[in-house]
């Protein structure tokens, strides 16, 4: 089975998308405005799927993970444009979690722990 593809190949292979156009990467401020847009997108599908709002008969299905995709794409496209290796930006932020937030939520106990 293919292995997946890497958050280095995910941004190389949006780079190489946007590359081939003039106009380029949108500037940062129009990026966050669509991934306040998509995010939108997102919290609407997910209220249909899983809130009290079902979708009106005129309204196209989309897919919650379509959504996600679109996040992804803009947010794959503002942190290229600005230079941001998503895997450090990551790698940071799970440092964060691992230290700063350790104690901060209840863990489930190992099973081997918890047979003694």
């Amino acid at each position: 089975m293919p292995e997946g593809k890497s958050i280095k190949d995910l941004q190389t292979e949006v780079d190489t998308y946007i590359s081939q156009f003039k106009e380029g990467y949108f500037s940062p401020l129009a990026m966050v405005a669509r991934l306040t847009e998509e995010l939108g997108e997102l919290a609407r599908e997910v209220n249909h799927y899983y809130g009290e709002k079902p979708k009106k008969s005129s309204e196209t299905e989309k897919a919650i993970e379509e959504e996600l995709g679109d996040l992804l794409f803009v947010i794959i496209c503002l942190a290229n444009s600005l230079n941001i290796d998503l895997e450090q930006a990551h790698d940071y932020v799970m440092n964060k979690f691992n230290t700063r937030d350790k104690d901060r939520w209840t863990r489930i106990e190992n099973k081997d722990e918890e047979s003694k």
